[in-house]
């Protein structure tokens, strides 16, 4: 990226202008919640589709709120006197975050969207002009190395992210900052890398914008900018994933061939992670002819690390090609150029024996365990952001399963976790019913079948007395040798802890 290009954007070494900015957009309420209050949930929704008539219509006026979202959200010009009335103009003007534009006129030079932090932090997020929400609008027909404000992606990335206090954490392909601030909030130090230095110069106005510390910017391509004696206790990335025939668009092509820049950032992840630290990403992943993915994916662990993997959707490779042809504004233009991308799409997948796309989370937790644990699933049903406290009790019932055997566990106590409801399923009018099955209301709201001893276990469970004694009073309830059936449930109690039903106590 030249420096002529780089000068199209405000300058990311004046804080104190990115501070009197903000300053002048919170005072005229330019917050998500300001915004919600002003277009009402429809207009407010259709901006995150990139659709802009309703927020056009809710904004006719002159308010100070109104003319920000003509001039950030909206990217349309504005009167100098109205703005100069909310922003100091020619400020503004000389660090480059506005433009003038004919002789009365001015023009924001890159789209700063409000954006909410999970304690009500009123932060922004600065991309590209017309680029705040993914390529919805056919961001393909432009430049190349654009940069994208907050997509799903981002959001999901945030949400799953384990938050705990750090002192160093590590965003991989920071794009606009969106990891990298909410990282600062819990790191004493933010390394942020990126291939497209256009992507570091917006992340420090990210930065800069929302009152954030600043984080130590780094140009390369996935681990290439860390030093061989670097380590962190927290590394994120939403990496340019998608599985493609070529490098098109910096923001989502890796340039690997099929899904190996997943594979090798995951591999490469274990040796840059200390004791104890999380590395957690989104992927995507081949469903190859004649091999199992999960398989597949088991291969990417680095060794000693223990992991979770979820797969939330599969779509066989029309559709996965399908998509991201829209995502790049493939489908608008000539039919025949658009049917030769689609054909070559599919050239790609059959040559690799690609039948379908997997997309999900991965996580990466350092351990010095001679046994690691490592959970492959597919979940694509609802679940409730954010999961960070989820995911960092996955982890921390896999440590209490691995030092517990089966002795151990009948000797352990155990209360129901909040929040789990019992349903019977079965016939009308049936005596008893056919099975059982445990939902949890919160998190990965998992549901699971039991039997009837372990519903009638789980019931009782309220840490006072031990699984073992638990179980001697159901076999006398039931009839059954009070023997077989502590040799026999001791593996359904694990699955109960495993899967967050049931919560150790002491």
């Amino acid at each position: 990226m030249s420096n002529s290009t780089l000068s199209t954007l405000p300058a990311s070494d004046r804080p104190e202008a990115a501070a009197r900015l903000r300053d002048a957009l919170l005072g005229a309420a330019f917050t998500a919640d300001g915004l919600l209050e002003l277009l009402g949930a429809p207009a407010y929704a259709a901006l995150a589709r990139s659709e802009t008539v309703p927020a056009l219509r809710a904004t006719r006026g002159d308010t100070p709120l109104e003319t920000l979202v003509r001039l950030f959200l909206l990217q349309q010009p504005v009167p100098h006197a109205r703005v100069a009335d909310v922003l100091p103009v020619a400020e503004c003007v000389e660090s480059g975050w506005l433009v003038s534009v004919g002789t009365d006129e001015v023009a924001a030079t890159v789209d700063v969207r409000p954006y909410g932090g999970p304690d009500g932090e009123d932060w922004f997020i600065v991309s590209d002009l017309g680029c705040a929400v993914g390529g919805a609008g056919g961001i393909g027909s432009r430049e190349e190395g654009v940069v994208l404000g907050v997509g799903g992606a981002s959001t999901t990335l945030a949400g799953i992210t384990v938050r705990t206090p750090v002192s160093a954490a590590l965003d991989l392909g920071t794009g606009s900052g969106i990891q990298a601030l909410h990282a600062a909030r819990h790191a004493t130090r933010v390394t942020a890398t990126d291939l497209n230095p256009r992507a570091l110069h917006i992340t420090a106005l990210t930065l800069a914008l929302s009152g954030a510390p600043a984080a130590d910017l780094r140009e390369g391509s996935l681990f290439e900018p860390v030093r061989d004696d670097e380590t962190y206790e927290l590394i994120v990335s939403n990496p340019p994933f998608v599985i493609s025939p070529g490098a098109r668009l910096t923001y989502r092509d890796g340039g690997m061939g099929g899904d190996d820049l997943c594979r090798s950032l995951v591999q490469q992840a274990g040796d840059r992670l200390r004791e104890g630290g999380f590395a957690q990403f989104l992927a995507n992943w081949q469903h190859v002819e004649g091999e199992d993915w999960q398989d597949r994916l088991r291969s990417w662990v680095p060794r000693g690390c223990d992991a979770w993997i979820v797969q939330r959707e599969v779509q066989d490779v029309t559709q996965y090609a399908e998509l991201w042809l829209r995502d790049a504004g493939d489908h608008q233009g000539d039919t025949a150029a658009y049917e030769a991308l689609y054909d070559a799409w599919l050239d790609e997948f059959e040559a690799r024996k690609v039948k379908a796309v997997g997309f999900g989370w991965i996580t990466l937790r350092r351990t010095g365990s001679d046994t690691p644990s490592i959970t492959v699933e597919e979940w694509p049903h609802p679940v409730e952001q954010p999961l960070g406290d989820t995911v960092r009790e996955h982890f921390d019932r896999v440590d209490y399963l691995r030092a517990h055997d089966d002795a151990a566990l009948l000797a352990a106590r155990f209360r129901l976790a909040p929040e789990i409801i019992q349903e019977q399923v079965g016939l009308p009018g049936a005596e008893d019913p056919e099975h059982v099955v445990l939902r949890q209301h919160r998190g990965m709201r998992r549901a699971t079948k039991v039997d009837t001893v372990g519903a009638g276990f789980a019931g009782v469970c309220d840490g006072t007395l031990s699984a073992g004694r638990i179980l001697d009073a159901i076999a006398q309830l039931v009839g059954e040798d009070p023997v077989l059936l502590r040799d026999r449930t001791p593996a359904q109690i694990r699955l109960l802890v495993e899967q967050g039903f049931l919560e150790p106590v002491g």
